[in-house]
């Protein structure tokens, strides 16, 4: 047990550009905290947007759907889909291609991520479709 170390709190005010092309608000990071084995992030997913496929390498993640309705593409060639509601917790395993598509046309798609990487975007790969 560490009784000296801090708590940190975080409020970003501004999203960044990520190599998945959707604006994220980034939280809990390495950088942010000094975090060591998590990342926790917002994720806006624009209506009618969708991000560019990628995959996490090495690293799981955990969704929880805040806003919106969301279909993710995943697996080879993103030939599986799953539509997920507000609400919803999602997991996406170690390297599994994926590929989230906000459903509406008026309304952006809020997420809350966490990754068990605290470098979040460094094990961002994007995924060619064959």
């Amino acid at each position: 047990m560490n009784l000296d170390q801090e708590i940190v709190t975080v409020t970003p005010s501004e999203t960044i550009d990520t190599i998945q092309r959707l604006p994220n608000y980034v939280g809990i990071s390495e950088k942010t905290t000094g975090a060591t084995g998590i990342s926790m992030n917002i994720v806006v997913i624009p209506p009618s947007a969708k991000a560019e496929p990628h995959f996490h390498n090495g690293f799981e993640t955990a969704i929880y759907l805040l806003k919106g309705d969301v279909q993710t593409f995943y697996g080879e060639n993103l030939s599986k889909s799953v539509v997920n509601k507000q609400g919803d917790f999602i997991f996406i395993p170690n390297g599994v291609p994926h590929q989230p598509v906000n459903l509406s046309s008026t309304e952006e798609a809020i997420a809350l991520v966490a990754r068990n990487d605290p470098n979040e975007q460094e094990s961002v790969q994007v995924y060619k479709l064959d």
